[in-house]
């Protein structure tokens, strides 16, 4: 696979679109019992984890891979932690863990399926609400794991109901990002030599500190498995965030991430990590539609240090605050507020730096390895995706992310309508709810063409949550709401041309425990089988003789239909993926191209003959 013109193509000189999932949800998590990483004791003796069973036992690697093939789900993003490379101490890696790694790759290889490495993390690591990095990082800088819940720097699924004495509120992990442990976190690994140059650890800043394991970490990885040739290329940097950096006021909360929950300022959440209790406002659904709080919170009730003997925050050292007559005062409310005495931009003065020195520095072992680049989670501001020139490195692409965003933080989806975040507005109807999503994705790909060089784009994360609506499905058996809402996702990304990943296929999702990460709980197979498969299971076109022009699939009806510019220089078949349903029999129409249909192997393959001009290919369900 390489990029060419703009366009991902495969040895041949065809054009592909690439069609895959995540794998898996679980991966966040070290291997364990069912449910283990829910639990309290998963965070203890990190030194200890183990991930050699992720994202599914080896034994499992052909059921798994055969059932992804079959659905034609051939292009993986495959989680990989840093945690689950360096979790033992600094430069310590696990390469029993690696070893699994490539055997689980050979296996895919065999399948026909391809993956790029994606070095996940959600809010920094586990220990803060989320899952990627080590928790030496945090130990190295004195936070002492276990304060990170009790002075509100944190919110775990695993300790929460041990603190709180209630239930883990529904899709309230995202809130960590403005939590003082993974906005203090990101702010070093992105700025530290910015906001906090005197901070050292083993004698580096506590930038080129953090950035260097990172960096290390994947590329003994990519060392370990550069010849297995199932990976076509890596990601850099899951979901990156900017944690305070870019905040003109430190006593203000203007970040809308999370809706949902206590909503400190990040001058709340450094009084409350340095002991001090800190009265906060908690917000409802109801503030995409107002700002306004439902009542009151206090982080950090008991006086909790974070930091073990001989540390202090790091923001203190770096003369952010002060304490005075034993309160603490605020003195540079301002002081991540400039880059270099300028107005900041984070994707570019802080973000891409990191990017550029992460793909030479994996570069090194492969020249014509494909990048893929990550914006900011929210999606919701230009300022959040990355630029690219041409003096840029080549061979990337924008691997975007979106979710519906009203269906994925309410666990619930309606036929009628839907919410637009950006507008605090309803989506009415169907038709009009196709349209937003369609213009959401569309977004990400003209970022690609005006600001990006015009580089490929695909569809990282989407996807839906199973256990909406109150969980019916799990108790009557009727996934129809599912399938039409994933079908709708899929009609967004057929109209965009766009490569995609669906977030998630996790092995070992049950009813009970979901993704085993947060209380999410959207793989597409669980407890042994597929779920809602006629909303994700659909024909598309694999690899084209040509330049794909448009195509459609129309569930109901049974109708797929393709346009392509046929390229007669090009002597290997389009290759179309078609799925059971439409029958060994189904009728086939190529307007004169010679063809194969090979329901046994789901594919069409249909062969220009030195043809050129546009061409269209439909397919109807058999009768």
């Amino acid at each position: 696979m390489k990029i060419t013109n703009n366009r991902l193509i495969d040895e041949e000189g065809r054009t592909l679109i690439l069609r895959g999932a995540n794998l898996g949800g679980s991966s966040k998590n070290p291997f364990g019992p069912p449910g283990w990483g829910l639990s309290p004791e998963s965070l203890k003796n990190p030194e200890n984890a183990s991930f050699v069973g992720r994202p599914f036992p080896l034994e499992e690697a052909e059921s798994h891979f055969e059932r992804l093939s079959r659905a034609g789900l051939t292009f993986l993003r495959l989680v990989v932690t840093w945690e689950a490379l360096e979790h033992s101490g600094p430069g310590l890696y696990d390469e029993a863990f690696l070893a699994y790694l490539r055997k689980i790759l050979l296996v895919a290889e065999k399948w026909g399926i391809s993956v790029f490495i994606d070095p996940h993390q959600d809010v920094w690591s586990r220990w803060t609400g989320g899952d990627g990095a080590p928790a030496w990082t945090l130990e190295k800088l004195g936070m002492d794991l276990d304060k990170l819940d009790k002075t509100g720097a944190a919110i775990t699924r695993q300790r929460y109901s041990e603190l709180h004495g209630k239930p883990f509120p529904r899709m309230i992990w995202p809130s960590n990002h403005d939590r003082y442990a993974a906005a203090t976190m990101f702010s070093l690994f992105f700025g530290g030599k910015t906001y906090a140059p005197d901070l050292m650890i083993d004698g580096k800043n506590v930038q080129d500190w953090l950035q260097g394991h990172y960096i290390d970490a994947f590329r003994h990885c990519y060392r370990r498995l550069k010849s297995c040739s199932a990976i076509k290329g890596w990601g850099v940097f899951n979901e990156p965030y900017n944690g305070f950096i870019g905040c003109k006021d430190l006593g203000r909360n203007d970040n809308n991430m999370m809706p949902v929950g206590p909503r400190p300022s990040p001058w709340d959440t450094i009084r409350a990590a340095s002991g001090y209790p800190v009265s906060v406002p908690v917000y409802s659904f109801a503030s995409l539609f107002g700002k306004f709080s439902i009542k009151r919170e206090t982080l950090n009730p008991g006086s909790d240090y974070l930091f073990k003997d001989g540390f202090v925050c790091p923001w203190k050292q770096a003369g952010v605050w002060a304490e005075e007559n034993g309160e603490p005062r605020l003195l540079r409310k301002d002081h991540f507020s400039m880059f270099e005495n300028r107005p900041l931009n984070f994707m570019e003065n802080f973000h891409k730096p990191f990017v550029l020195k992460f793909i030479e520095a994996i570069k090194e072992t492969d020249e014509k390895t494909v990048f893929f680049l990550e914006g900011m989670p929210s999606g919701t501001s230009e300022a959040s995706h990355p630029e690219w020139s041409k003096n840029d490195p080549p061979n990337v692409v924008n691997a975007f992310h979106w979710y519906d965003g009203f269906a994925l933080f309410t666990k619930h989806f309606n036929r009628l309508f839907t919410v637009n975040p950006v507008k605090a507005s309803f989506v009415l109807g169907k038709k009009k709810m196709l349209a937003y999503y369609s213009e959401c994705l569309a977004k990400g790909v003209r970022w690609s063409a005006e600001r990006m060089g015009g580089i490929p784009s695909l569809l990282g994360e989407f996807g839906l949550a199973f256990d909406i609506n109150k969980r019916r499905a799990f108790k009557n058996g009727d996934y129809s709401i599912h399938e039409e809402a994933l079908s709708l996702y899929y009609d967004a990304v057929d109209a965009n041309l766009l490569h995609s990943t669906i977030w998630d296929y996790t092995a070992d999702n049950t009813y009970k425990t979901g993704d085993d990460w947060n209380d999410e709980d959207l793989s597409i197979f669980s407890e042994g089988k597929e779920r809602a498969a006629a909303g994700w299971k659909r024909p598309y076109p694999m690899a084209t003789a040509g330049i794909p022009v448009s195509f459609s699939w129309d569930r109901k009806k049974g109708i797929f239909c393709y346009r392509f510019k046929a390229d007669g220089s090009i002597a290997a078949p389009t290759v179309i993926y078609i799925p059971p349903e439409l029958g060994a029999k189904a009728e086939i129409a190529t307007g004169g191209l010679r063809y194969e249909y090979k329901p046994g192997e789901q594919r069409l393959l249909v062969y220009n003959d030195g043809r050129e001009g546009e061409m269209q290919i439909q397919m109807k369900r058999e009768k």
